[in-house]
């Protein structure tokens, strides 16, 4: 039996309309889901601009700190999995205020934590938080809204992130220069207990009844697997260009942590540029722009570590990728959103899952090549992660016929 396109597999559910009725505004939609991803950004984002510092302070090198991230993205990425595995049974609402209050709890633990090792075990919880938010919130603004403000709630959700390096980074490096401890509270701990305030009144919300799909049915899908390693190999490459950037600046140019937070935030304005300009054609999104993109920032993060006469060299070349990964982020999260609904939950954990491990494995990458090679190293690194994840969905974006993520088609042979 041949594959039906993508989210159509199996049937076409009618939203009864006292359903649709209940549904909230998309504009109050979108404005709890960016704060809920903002709150997890910071969180992931507060050791960034003052990674020299924190490992000075610590006794630990520049690449080991940096491994914080790796504890971070494993402990996401295996909760992530495991919330696939309840897909349906517990409320959206629950699920995101959990991740507030979890985010909060790592950030006071993480600010507060006298040893490495205590921070260490204090980005358990962080990584977690981060898992909820991020699955939840993206399936929420397919889930929360009505069908024609999807991508633009999801638009506005996703740009919580970036707008969490626009305010936090350069509020992170002013008071960095106090202490490092001081960027786990002024934004990360912040704005997880305005998500808690602001999610407290959405978490009686009744789950969706569950449906039939779940990761390791979604996995036996080909197609599915080229799209989730594709987004793992891309996640890896962007998280382990993110966590060293700052580092990049600071110790090729040697400005202040002040000054890295505001270069970075330019840069994460500029991610916000990129998403806002994808927005008009993500609703009938080419699946071959992803691989475009993903080739665009293999050049552009390579020269990013490699070409570095001087910083507003480094901006533009940091800028142009971050416009790029804005732009690739939302047509990815299009891609997955566009699966039959009662799959969303399954495949939204596996891309959360892909994003969080891509911490573990990209922080490792980067980490080990900056320790051997220099940045240079370090973007090749990068740069080599990003192609593979170009390769990879390949055949699946330019083959003939459709991808087909959801998993829950007739049959997963192609046609």
């Amino acid at each position: 039996m041949r594959n039906r396109p993508f989210g159509t597999a199996g049937f076409t559910p009618v939203m009864p309309r006292a359903v649709l009725t209940r549904l909230p505004a998309h504009a109050g939609v979108s404005a709890i889901l960016f704060l809920s991803l903002l709150a997890g950004q910071a969180a992931l984002i507060a050791i960034t601009p003052v990674l020299p510092q924190l490992a000075a302070d610590l006794d630990v090198a520049t690449a080991v700190a940096g491994q914080l991230r790796t504890v971070t993205g494993l402990a996401a990425g295996l909760t992530a999995l495991a919330l696939g595995s309840l897909a349906g049974r517990i409320g959206l609402g629950r699920q995101l205020l959990a991740g507030a209050g979890l985010l909060a709890l790592g950030s006071a633990a993480s600010a507060l934590a006298p040893t490495f090792e205590v921070l260490v075990a204090a980005q358990v919880p962080l990584g977690a938080g981060v898992a909820l938010v991020t699955t939840a919130g993206v399936l929420a603004a397919a889930e929360w809204v009505a069908e024609e403000h999807r991508t633009r709630t999801l638009s506005w959700a996703l740009t919580g992130q970036p707008a969490a390096w626009i305010v936090g980074m350069p509020l992170v490096g002013a008071v960095g220069g106090a202490s490092w401890r001081l960027g786990f509270v002024v934004l990360p701990l912040a704005a997880a207990l305005l998500a808690v305030l602001a999610l407290a009144r959405r978490a009686g919300d009744p789950p969706r009844p569950a449906g039939p799909a779940r990761i390791r049915i979604a996995f036996a899908n080909r197609d599915l697997r080229l799209w989730a390693g594709s987004e793992l190999l891309a996640n890896s490459a962007w998280a382990g260009t993110l966590v060293y950037a700052g580092a990049l600046f600071a110790e090729s140019y040697g400005v202040s942590s002040a000054s890295v937070g505001v270069l970075l935030a330019v840069a994460a304005a500029a991610y916000v540029a990129g998403t806002f300009a994808f927005r008009r054609i993500a609703g009938t999104a080419d699946r071959r722009r992803l691989v475009v993109l993903g080739l665009t920032l293999a050049a552009g993060v390579a020269l990013f570590g490699a070409v570095r006469p001087g910083v507003a060299v480094s901006l533009v070349l940091f800028g142009g990728s971050a416009f790029a990964a804005g732009g690739r982020t939302l047509l990815s999260s299009v891609v997955g959103l566009s699966v039959d609904p009662s799959a969303r939950g399954a495949v939204m954990a596996v891309r959360a899952a892909t994003m969080q491990f891509g911490y573990f494995l990209g922080v490792l990458v980067s980490g080990t090549a900056l320790a051997v090679a220099g940045y240079a190293g370090l973007g090749l690194a990068v740069g080599t992660l990003f192609l593979g994840a170009g390769a990879l969905f390949a055949p699946c974006a330019f083959g003939r016929g459709v991808c087909y993520p959801a998993g829950l088609a007739p049959s997963t042979s192609r046609a």
